[in-house]
């Protein structure tokens, strides 16, 4: 498995836990990403149980990636936050985190949550999004 999606995926878990439930529809939005990288389900089940194991949240390396990769790891973690229709605080914070080790002011997920929906099948017009996501680049 490829380090960033790796990482990718790791994130996407420890938000999905962070609220000690990993629901129904972060798991199903966890395994479509997983899948959409052609990583097999069963790379995705041990990487799951490996994250959700750990009793605190390892360091996730974001070295290394594009601008274009950052973003997308960003607005994914977003969306997974929004996916269940609830948005706990501990869950912002985590982003908020994660947006500041991929370069960004954490102000960042603020401008990006009020444009994504929590069901991945209502679509925004993603590139214009990373243009407006761009001035929160600290890197």
């Amino acid at each position: 498995m490829n380090n960033n999606i790796k990482n990718h995926l790791k994130a996407l878990i420890q938000l999905s836990s962070v609220d000690g439930d990993f629901a129904e529809p972060e798991k199903t939005y966890v395994y479509t990403i997983g899948k959409a990288n052609r990583i097999a389900e069963r790379e995705i089940d041990d990487l799951v149980m490996e994250v959700i194991a750990e009793k605190e949240n390892s360091e996730i390396n974001y070295q290394g990636l594009m601008s274009e990769e950052r973003f997308n790891f960003l607005y994914d973690i977003i969306q997974l936050m929004k996916i269940d229709g609830n948005v706990f605080l501990s869950e912002i914070k985590y982003c908020e985190s994660i947006a500041e080790k991929l370069g960004y002011d954490k102000k960042v997920v603020k401008e990006i949550s009020s444009k994504v929906y929590g069901d991945p099948s209502i679509t925004v017009n993603k590139d214009l999004l990373l243009k407006e996501t761009g001035k929160y680049l600290k890197v």
